[in-house]
């Protein structure tokens, strides 16, 4: 999925994470939340109205399953990394704008 993958990638490549499992784990469920969601409402809006909250719900329960396959490897190169900056980040982003902006510049998106 792209978003894990993003993840990834500024970890690994930033070297900026590090935090606790715990920390990391919170990081990585925040940022797939967002990215999961922005998309996911996307697709709910272009719904016919009368289908939005039954593909909502569908979402809703497709969210941990999906989650769940990538966050192990997102939580472990997390906390491979030696800094808590950009998990600190990005478990206090409440947008996809704000923990986008949490990898430093020049990571790759």
């Amino acid at each position: 999925m792209r978003t894990i993958l993003f993840v990834l990638a500024c970890v690994v490549g930033a070297g900026a994470c590090g935090a606790s499992g715990a920390d990391c784990d919170k990081a990585c469920r925040n940022y797939f939340k967002l990215h999961y969601w922005a998309e996911s409402d996307k697709e709910i809006e272009k719904a016919p109205p009368d289908q939005r909250d039954a593909l909502r719900k569908q979402k809703t329960e497709a969210l941990d399953g999906r989650m769940n396959q990538e966050l192990n490897m997102c939580v472990s190169q997390c906390r491979s990394a030696a800094d808590t900056k950009l998990a600190t980040c990005m478990q206090n982003a409440k947008t996809v704008k704000e923990v986008e902006d949490c990898v430093p510049p020049g990571e790759p998106e």
